[in-house]
């Protein structure tokens, strides 16, 4: 048995702690500013930039845990820790987006006169905030689940902020106040998407399913190939967080000596990580395939 562990080098999160505060404190004045002008839309970005701030948190720790060392009660180490912020803040933009579809719903029912010229002004500072952290995330986003649901989620607001600065617009030059409804309505649809759209390859990870670019047959077919293999099976191929992928299988060889066995295994994992980047493997070696040996788990 044999394990390949790739090591990850510290990283600097500095950017992530100031995003953090501006987006709390772009959060606050929002809220007062909703409360203000009366706007729905205002308070939808509020609670749209509190989990901001909440996803942000989160991820940041999360890429705390991550970097911990494996032990004794995780020997995977802690990797999938973002996996699961990845989720938790799925859960929370799906939350938060039928929250607001409620509150326009009522505000149909119950319209409200609202003072265009305080979103105005909120909307630009957030506009402004947003955009700074999308800028900060956007690096971290590139081969990082957990990130790029922050991205996403501070990509959706910037574009969010500029529909409330345009309604602002609307409600102070023409007094149209159902704009702002309607764009409650927009932002609530636009986080849903997002969340829905990322929540399947969030479950698949944690399910430990296989990688989409990899079949089992194929790395059946390679490994085969080999002098020396007769035939190989039980295999399992998974994702231990988003950058690793393990994999298990056992392997019929004619070898008989242990020199022999080492050199088949070394061309294995040589194949393997060439061909399907597959970094951790764990090899168990036969001389005939065990009857008893259970392939359905």
């Amino acid at each position: 048995m044999s394990e390949n562990h790739l090591h990850h080098e510290p990283r600097n999160d500095r950017g992530l702690i100031f995003a953090v505060f501006i987006n709390v404190s772009l959060t606050l004045l929002q809220f007062i500013g909703g409360i203000l002008s009366g706007s729905l839309s205002l308070l939808a970005d509020a609670i749209h930039n509190l989990s901001d701030a909440a996803s942000l948190s989160i991820a940041l720790f999360a890429r705390k845990i991550r970097n911990k060392p494996a032990d004794e009660a995780k020997t995977f180490g802690y990797q999938r820790a973002e996996v699961i912020a990845s989720l938790i803040n799925i859960t929370l933009l799906i939350t938060i987006s039928l929250y607001l579809i409620s509150e326009a719903f009522w505000r149909i029912i119950d319209p409200q006169v609202i003072t265009g010229s305080i979103i105005i002004f909120v909307a630009i500072v957030a506009l402004i905030i947003d955009i700074i952290t999308a800028l900060i995330t956007f690096n971290k986003s590139k081969n990082n689940m957990n990130m790029k649901a922050v991205f996403l989620h501070n990509l959706s607001d910037a574009l969010s902020s500029i529909a409330v600065i345009i309604a602002g617009i609307l409600i102070y030059l023409y007094k149209i106040y159902w704009v702002d409804t309607l764009l409650t309505f927009l932002v609530a649809g636009l986080i849903l998407w997002q969340a829905i759209k990322l929540l399947p390859k969030t479950i698949h990870l944690l399910m430990e399913g296989s990688p989409d670019n990899i079949v089992s047959d194929d790395v059946k077919k390679l490994i085969k190939e080999i002098n020396g293999i007769q035939d190989i099976h039980h295999i399992h191929v998974w994702h231990l967080d988003e950058s690793r992928i393990a994999m298990e299988a056992h392997i019929v060889v004619t070898a008989n000596k242990l020199s022999e066995v080492e050199f088949i295994k070394d061309k294995i994992k040589i194949l393997l990580k060439n061909n399907f980047n597959i970094t951790h493997s764990t090899l168990e070696f036969e001389h005939h395939k065990d009857s008893n040996c259970d392939d359905n788990y």
